[in-house]
């Protein structure tokens, strides 16, 4: 027996391996929309178009703060994937009560700055006053679950770094679930209106954080518990803030992009803004699918860097990155094929179906030129390369901006489309080509040197 297959740190990753991971994650991750959906749905029944307007802008609000603190899922996949890797099992626990520390802080920092948030918030939609207080009333019961839905993201992230996404997808199931039921009842069934669906929210955010705390608790064991001087260890915390911080700047701009494409196509016109929100439709259905293998490039990643096994960490990377360009290329040519099947699905507006039939192949061609980039981000979060991530992330959104400015006075919208691809392509190439240093960095020589 080698010394290798005697190592219990050792691991050899397998197309197999990837998708155990991915495939349970892609079903989490398609499961989210469905809520939104069935919510916007209940409400429908109600007949009151302010309220439907409510539940889509109180949704779309804790989707961008949802967005914004994601980290406390990402980061601790990462980290706890390398300490997994370490074979280092206190650190491993050290990793989720710093997670749940931070969600506890920011979670009632939202609470306590809920009303400055939904003032700039509204003003910024410029929707009607009655939507305004529907939202208002929505936002107001809702905002109460945040530091569960914050503890909740910390669970998912401790268990995808410890590879363990069957159990992240029961606890996503059971969010959705409780969540869909409990909106039946309170909205159809007890007539509580837009309040019915948010407190349907928090109670479903509250049961799925007790049946994680539940999972940890038997996942733990008898083990002792990390004491607050090892969570509050200096530079064990401060490097979670650092990683957490270029994830969070990461997101912002990733965030800022999407809603400077937005903002440009309202201003073009309303046609042009429908048709684009509908096409848009085409990457973020994408991004579900891609997310999931980008989850298992972060959690194998992390897990080869905490091992230190150059092998296994170029094996993930070829591995994920085969898996993501042939899905996304097949996710392409569905696009190119079914597209104006799609939009004719979509919207009855004959001018809105034109418009967007103009641009379907821009948008066919956004799961090939994101593709990388998808797995590139959860490389480099496993690997904690945040820092570079980071500063690709600002690259390619400058990237994004001068072709906006250069090429949509001549080329309309099709620059706007161009754009986008190319802030996509810039960030999978640059951080793809960044690999081989922060690896030679990390495992000292490649595999093949040693």
């Amino acid at each position: 027996m080698s010394t290798a297959d005697a190592d219990p740190r050792h691991f050899t990753v397998s197309l197999r391996m990837v998708f155990a991971i991915a495939v349970p994650m892609t079903l989490a991750y398609l499961s989210t929309p469905l809520i939104g959906v069935v919510d916007v749905a209940v409400v429908g029944q109600l007949g009151d178009a302010a309220l439907i307007g409510a539940v889509a802008l109180g949704a779309l609000l804790f989707d961008f703060i949802g967005t914004s603190f994601n980290f406390l899922r990402s980061g601790t996949t990462g980290l706890v994937a390398q300490a997994m890797g370490a074979g280092d099992r206190e650190a491993e626990a050290i990793t989720l009560w710093r997670a749940l520390l931070f969600a506890t802080v920011a979670g009632t920092a939202v609470i306590a700055l809920h009303q400055p948030l939904l003032f700039v918030f509204l003003e910024a939609m410029g929707a009607s006053e009655a939507v305004d207080a529907a939202t208002a009333r929505y936002y107001a019961v809702r905002v109460w679950g945040t530091p569960l839905m914050f503890a909740n993201y910390a669970i998912l992230g401790w268990l995808l770094g410890l590879a363990r996404a069957g159990t992240g997808l029961g606890l996503q199931v059971m969010l959705g679930v409780t969540n869909i039921a409990l909106s039946l009842l309170f909205v159809l069934g007890l007539g509580w209106g837009v309040a019915g669906v948010a407190a349907a929210s928090v109670i479903a955010e509250g049961v799925t954080l007790a049946a994680g705390a539940a999972v940890v608790a038997r996942a733990l064991g008898r083990r002792p518990r990390p004491t607050l001087a090892a969570v509050l260890e200096r530079i064990g915390f401060l490097r979670m803030v650092l990683v957490n911080r270029d994830i969070f700047i990461r997101s912002m701009l990733l965030v800022g992009t999407f809603s400077f494409f937005n903002a440009v196509s309202a201003r073009t016109g309303d046609v042009t803004l429908a048709a684009n929100a509908i096409l848009m439709n085409v990457f973020l259905l994408a991004s579900y699918f891609l997310d999931g293998l980008a989850t298992a490039s972060e959690q194998l990643g992390g897990r080869a860097v905490g091992a230190r096994l150059r092998t296994a960490f170029d094996r993930t990377v070829r591995v994920t990155l085969i898996a993501g360009v042939t899905l996304a290329a097949g996710l392409s040519a569905l696009a190119l094929v079914a597209g104006p099947a799609f939009i004719d699905a979509m919207t009855t507006s004959e001018p809105v179906r034109s418009e967007a039939r103009l641009y379907v192949a821009w948008a066919a061609l956004t799961p090939v030129a994101g593709a990388v980039a998808f797995i590139m981000d959860g490389l480099f979060i496993g690997a904690t390369w945040t820092v570079a991530m980071r500063n690709m992330m600002i690259l390619s959104t400058l990237l994004f901006l001068a072709v906006w400015a250069v090429a949509t006075p001549t080329l309309g919208n099709h620059g706007l489309w161009l754009a986008l691809l190319a802030f996509l392509g810039a960030r999978g190439l640059t951080l793809w080509l960044a690999v081989p240093r922060h690896a030679r960095r990390t495992f000292g020589v490649p595999a093949s040197s040693r």
